[in-house]
């Protein structure tokens, strides 16, 4: 399963939510949370968990949908 990450507005400013953070961040616009939020789905992805990103819009919307694919082998607990 994917990990989820998800861009939406709050009041005035956009967040990043996803499982994979403590809390979520919190930006100033939309497009700069939608960066973070797709660098994280690529820092995931490299390590062999595939992510996918929502971009909702202020109206609710969904905007996108990005799936960012696991492209290295999982990392394996040592026996």
């Amino acid at each position: 399963m994917a990990l989820s990450i998800v861009v939406a507005p709050m009041g005035d400013n956009w967040t990043v939510r996803s499982s994979a953070l403590d809390k979520d961040l919190v930006f100033p616009q939309g497009g700069r949370a939608e960066s973070a939020a797709r660098a994280l789905a690529d820092r995931y992805a490299a390590e062999g968990l595939s992510a996918e990103v929502q971009v909702y819009l202020r109206d609710g919307a969904l905007a996108g949908r990005f799936i960012h694919p696991a492209y290295a082998a999982p990392l394996m607990a040592a026996e």
